[in-house]
């Protein structure tokens, strides 16, 4: 076959380091077009960006010339220098490394981008652990307890 098609699509989640809540709303939308932005300048195609005051969701459509722990890294090497350079919090800012990464069907968009766009509303009911949780549980990743919610001080 002389091209490549694909469409993989990818819902990423990572969090502040040591989960602290760094991601104020007099900068936080404005994080999250950033974030779209590093993703679709690095050939992804960005569906949703949001999250709450401790861990971002991202989902986009990955190229097939990436991998998702380097469109990641890029995102977050490049989101935390941003926020770092405009002085939003009055500390170094980092994020925790790893993530969570977790495909979707086609048919499953529009439900996955609506969830996103609703995380201050979901989490006003629902901590970031229990979502984190579930989300593991829900696609089956074995993990250990003491390292999916380590802090890093």
């Amino acid at each position: 076959m002389a091209n490549t098609y694909t469409q993989i699509n990818i819902h990423a989640v990572f969090a502040v380091q040591g989960r602290r809540s760094f991601l104020k709303e007099n900068f936080r939308y404005d994080l999250f077009k950033y974030i779209s932005g590093i993703l679709n300048n690095n050939k992804q195609f960005s569906l949703a960006v949001n999250g709450f005051v401790d861990h971002v969701h991202i989902f986009f459509e990955l190229h097939p010339t990436t991998s998702v722990s380097d469109i990641l890294r890029v995102v977050k090497t490049n989101s935390s220098k941003w926020i770092n350079e405009n002085h939003f919090i009055n500390s170094k800012f980092n994020w925790q490394e790893g993530y969570g990464a977790f495909s979707y069907s086609r048919s499953q968009r529009n439900r996955v981008i609506e969830y996103i766009k609703n995380q201050d509303k979901h989490h006003s009911v629902t901590s970031f652990k229990k979502e984190y949780l579930d989300l593991l549980e829900k696609f089956k990743i074995k993990f250990d307890d003491h390292y999916v919610f380590e802090f890093y001080e």
